[in-house]
């Protein structure tokens, strides 16, 4: 691996199951892919990953919104 975040526990990237959603794979068929991962680590996954964009776009707009 070269530093790249992962599930936790595992060495799958989530940067390959967020690739594997954009595709229009099913969460439900990602886990037949990675079984051992589990689909209570992939939910939390995204779930980290959904509370970091909106994080990060509530920093972005009240950025935008002081330099007005």
């Amino acid at each position: 691996m070269s530093g790249e975040p992962c599930i936790v526990g595992t060495r799958v990237p989530i940067e390959v199951i967020v690739s594997l959603l954009k595709q229009g794979y099913p969460l439900k068929e990602i886990n037949k892919m990675y079984p051992w991962v589990g689909m209570d680590k992939l939910q939390g996954a995204l779930d980290e990953l959904v509370d970091i964009v909106h994080n990060e776009a509530k920093k972005a707009l009240s950025q935008t919104q002081a330099s007005a």
